[in-house]
This record gives C-alpha cells, structure tokens and sequence, in this order.
C-alpha cells in the first residue's frame, strides 16, 4: 500500500511539473533578461523587482520538485536582487552563471 501511494504522489508531482513548467521557464527567461541587462549596467528597476520575484518564486517552487540545488541557486539571486548592487564585473558574471545553472537544474527535471 505504501508503494502504492507514493507511486500515486509521484505521478501527481509528474502531472503538476509539466503543467507549471511554461511558466519556471518564463521566470528563468526573467532572471537571463535581467542578468544580462544587470552585466551592461542597464538593469532597470522594474528589470530588477521582476528578477526578485521570479527568483522568489523559484525558490520557493523548486525544492517541492526535489530540485533542492535550484532552490538554493534561486535563493543566492533573490539575495543579490534584495539588494542595491552596483554592477561588478565579478558579480555580473555570478548572476549570469547562476541564472544559466538554474536552467540546466530545471532541464534535469523529466
């Protein structure tokens, strides 16, 4: 009975992963815009309150998914977007990288 039910949980995940998954990547497509606009110096605030939420909700979304490791690539850019920066040649290229990851993370999802 309990391979049953977590056979039945997993299936349910499956279903409401393809259902949302349009819209995790529409987030990421946020974060990618934003990186990039964040790297030129060109990052306007409304850019940046859409990057803070999309990486919000991601990270709030991700782990019930099991991808922990988005959860917390999400978490790291929601703190850089809390947050005046200044655009650094070395912090640009960490919001590149995570946003870039995050998408890989979402890819290894079936």
């Amino acid at each position: 009975m309990a391979a049953d039910a977590q056979a039945a949980l997993a299936a349910a995940l499956d279903r409401m992963w393809r259902q949302h998954l349009p819209v995790l990547i529409e987030r990421v497509d946020v974060l990618d815009a934003a990186a990039a606009a964040f790297a030129s110096g060109e990052l306007t605030a409304r850019q940046h309150q859409a990057a803070q939420a999309a990486a919000h909700k991601l990270a709030g979304v991700l782990g019930t998914f099991g991808l922990t490791r988005g959860t917390v690539l999400a978490r790291e850019l929601e703190i850089v977007y809390s947050r005046q920066n200044e655009p650094d040649a070395e912090l640009a290229a960490r919001v590149q990288a995570i946003a870039t990851e995050l998408r890989a993370v979402i890819a290894t999802r079936k």
